[in-house]
């Protein structure tokens, strides 16, 4: 391509109707809405659900989450590295299972991604009733809704700016509660004596509900770990997409297992466990901000309300972030209206941005009902879309691995071993999803919802769903051109290096 050329086709990702998304991510940038959108509701405040049925043991449920998301996130970011391309693992998916597999891969993240965003914003107007309780939910819904709304319709840098801000408040929160708890296990606080761990076997021992409880709460506990697939998503605007990738999915799997399993350790080692499931089957309240709360340390719970807030708002703000691309994706592909596909001048894909933000809809509309019973009800939907997308991206790893078995210097430990065991696990979510309480109505419509999109797509979408193989060819070039100025630079050290003897 020549110099000219190169420089109309970066043009042309700036004007108003073209479909290619920027490249302008920095490698922190990524890394932190990655870490945004898995860090949000799902620990902060469905945590306490998990706590309910597990008791204690509900740590050894977020290690094998910890350890499951890993598997999930280290097969993705695997391919990511190979295939930086638009719609992710779901153009992957299309690729190595075929196109029916790849659009119910898009489709069932897209609706997640649409729910969690709306889910989150429930959980921001929940937080703010800890100050003003008289405020309607709705109205937090709909004020930070419109914000987030704004903020995604700008360029993707802006986005990535903020989504790092708030995702670094987010951690460097998350690590000050990890230190605070673990001197308050450990040590004690001015006025607070070491609690120990006492907690942990009081009140029906460290496994009050069972072995089998384990096993159930993970049907909860996994919406903690979704947005592990944020990586492939965000790849394709990446600056460096080889080495974001890489970096990005090491640096999340460690500290997602360890913010996870300590934050957890922690809840249910200072207050007896009872107390840190709050209200059950409400959802109404934070464990993190029952655990200060019930210690009378007052000042440092409504700060960590306002934490959790944040946390909430940002993984709100990186799930429409997702929800938008993952449409783009589908409609460039034909699996969607064409104009979906269309991005403004800015490099954002407004329409699919707008229609993203069906999730607050809904959102509103539980704050207007019966939001407490809602929260889990939507929890167990959203179940239902990232089981399925996370077994068909070990699926498609499977596929992948034997028609490529080479790595770009980052691939999961195992390979296909690994993945298969992560399948079956995933199964065995899938049988607890249906058992636990309340679960099964919102499991069923989730099932029928694809049931429903499985009989839309061959009745008329898989007539117009294109496979554009153009699109890894410019992944390649994109991650081929990092790698090779790599290779020249090591080359050079090399070079001189013998030279220099």
């Amino acid at each position: 391509m020549s110099h000219n050329d190169d420089t109309r086709s970066h043009a042309a990702a700036g004007t108003a109707g073209s479909r290619t998304l920027k490249r302008s991510l920095s490698h922190g940038q990524m890394t932190m809405i990655v870490m945004g959108s898995a860090l949000g509701t799902g620990l902060f405040l469905g945590s306490g659900t998990a706590i309910a049925m597990a008791g204690p043991a509900v740590i050894l449920t977020y290690a094998i989450g910890s350890a499951l998301a890993s598997v999930i996130g280290a097969a993705t970011g695997e391919m990511a590295v190979r295939y930086p391309v638009r719609g992710g693992f779901g153009t992957i998916a299309t690729r190595y299972l075929g196109p029916f597999a790849g659009f119910l891969t898009r489709i069932a993240y897209w609706t997640a991604t649409v729910l969690i965003a709306g889910v989150e914003l429930v959980s921001v107007a929940t937080y703010l009733n800890y100050w003003w309780p008289q405020l309607p939910l709705w109205a937090g819904i709909a004020a930070f809704g419109v914000a987030l709304i704004v903020l995604n319709l700008t360029s993707v840098k802006s986005f990535g700016m903020l989504e790092f801000f708030l995702s670094s408040i987010k951690v460097i929160s998350i690590i000050a509660f990890l230190l605070v708890g673990l001197c308050l296990i450990f040590f004690g606080l001015p006025g607070h004596a070491a609690v120990g761990t006492a907690n942990l076997f009081n009140d029906g021992g460290f496994m009050p509900n069972g072995l089998q409880s384990v096993w159930l709460s993970l049907a909860v506990v996994m919406f903690s770990f979704g947005g592990i697939e944020m990586i492939s998503i965000s790849a394709a605007e990446a600056k460096d997409p080889s080495r974001s990738v890489r970096s990005s999915a090491k640096a999340m799997m460690v500290r997602l297992a360890t913010f996870y399993v300590l934050a957890v350790l922690i809840v249910v080692a200072v207050i007896p466990w009872r107390s840190a499931s709050g209200l059950g089957d409400a959802v109404d309240a934070s464990p993190f901000v029952l655990v200060f709360e019930q210690l009378g340390i007052h000042g440092v719970a409504h700060f960590v309300n306002f934490v959790v807030l944040i946390a909430a708002l940002s993984s709100a703000n990186a799930n429409l972030y997702a929800g938008a691309r993952l449409l783009h994706s589908l409609a460039a592909d034909g699996m969607a209206p064409r104009q979906l596909a269309q991005v403004n001048r800015a490099g954002v894909p407004a329409r699919a941005v707008w229609l993203s933000t069906s999730g607050m809809v809904i959102a509103i509309l539980l704050a207007l009902y019966s939001p407490k019973e809602a929260f889990l009800s939507m929890i167990f939907v959203i179940m239902v879309c990232a089981l399925t997308v996370w077994v068909l991206i070990l699926f498609a790893y499977i596929v992948y691995k034997r028609v490529e078995p080479a790595t770009n210097g980052f691939r999961l430990w195992g390979g296909q071993f690994t993945a298969a065991v992560g399948v079956l696990l995933l199964f065995a979510v899938w049988v607890a999803l249906f058992m636990v309480r309340g679960s099964m109505v919102p499991a069923i419509v989730g099932v029928g919802y694809f049931v429903v999109l499985s009989l839309l797509y061959f009745a008329r979408i898989r007539h117009t769903h294109v496979i554009d193989e153009q699109t890894f060819v410019e992944a390649q070039q994109a991650t081929g051109e990092y790698d090779a100025m790599k290779y020249d630079a090591d080359h050079a050290l090399e070079t001189a290096a013998k030279l220099g003897r």
